[in-house]
Order: C-alpha cells, then structure tokens, then sequence
C-alpha cells in the first residue's frame, strides 16, 4: 500500500509542476490530494508518528504564511509545501526545507540566465522541441514582465529528495 501511495503522491507532484509552470497556479485539489495521500503515509506509521507530522507541518505553514504575508511566496506554494510536510517526519520536513532552498537558489540562477539569453532564440527543430520552444517563449515572455518564479517546481525537487530519503534510507 505504501508504494501505491507514494506513486500517487510523486504522480500528483509532478502535476503540481505542470500547472505551476504553465499557469503558475496549484490548484487546492491538488494541493488536498496530496495532504490526503501524505496522511495516509505518516498514519501507515502509527499515530505518534502522525502526530509528529501534523506539528511539523503546522510549524513550517505559520513560517511560510509570514513569508506570503510580505509577499515573498504564494499561496498554492504554501499549501503546497504544508500538504507536502505532512507526509514526512520532522527531520524529513528540514529536508524539504533545505532541498526546496537549493532548488529554488538553481530556480533563480537558472531564471536570470534566461533573462539574459531571451533576446537570442533559436528556432528548434521537431515535434518535442516546438514543445520546449512554446515552453521558452511563455517563459521569456513572463520573465521580461518580471512575473514570479515557478516556486512549486524547487518546492517539488524538495520533496522528492525528502520523500527519496525518507524511503530508501529504510
């Protein structure tokens, strides 16, 4: 049972990408989905282990509202990352923490590069690299009006380094 949860959990991480990406929104279903999944996991473990993520992740929401409060995050990104949370253990939620900092340093990194290539663009060649063209336009698009980063993609790569830890480290 655990695999199956955790395949549906990186399933729908991966969908939270997509959307993040293409409409830089992450819909609460979503976000609820993966709270449910993330329960079931931590509740398979026992109610301690439930209990010691239900506080975890209430710690790091009340962190990530302060950041959303001034703006510095969105909200699908906070519920995100607390839906995330509670599948993991206290130390697993450092972890996302850490991980989702790391990304999101290479997220920005990566952004202002392309801020400074946006002017140049080559036309791709094939079906798959329309596809990535279409992607790098709406991007250098966004990235000229100075829109947000993509921020579940780095809170994303967090979790499944947390989530990767948590289950083959067992």
């Amino acid at each position: 049972m655990t695999a199956a949860l955790l395949i549906g959990l990186v399933a729908a991480v991966l969908a939270a990408i997509w959307r993040d990406l293409a409409v830089r929104r992450i819909p609460d279903t979503l976000s609820a989905s993966i709270a449910a999944v993330a329960i079931l996991l931590r509740a398979a473990e026992g109610p301690g282990a439930l209990a010691a993520s239900l506080a975890a992740a209430l710690a790091l929401f009340v962190l990530l509202f302060v950041l959303f409060a001034r703006g510095w995050l969105g909200g699908g990104d906070v519920k995100l990352a607390t839906a995330l949370a509670l599948g993991l253990p206290p130390a697993g939620v450092w972890t996302l923490v850490v991980a989702t900092a790391l990304a999101g340093g290479m997220l920005a990194a990566g952004y202002l590069l392309m801020h400074r290539l946006a002017a140049g663009s080559v036309a791709p060649a094939g079906r798959q690299a329309a596809i990535l063209a279409r992607v790098a336009a709406a991007e250098a698009w966004r990235i000229r009006r100075r829109g947000p980063l993509p921020y579940g993609i780095a809170i994303a790569v967090g979790a499944l380094t947390a989530f990767g830890n948590q289950f083959v480290v067992q």
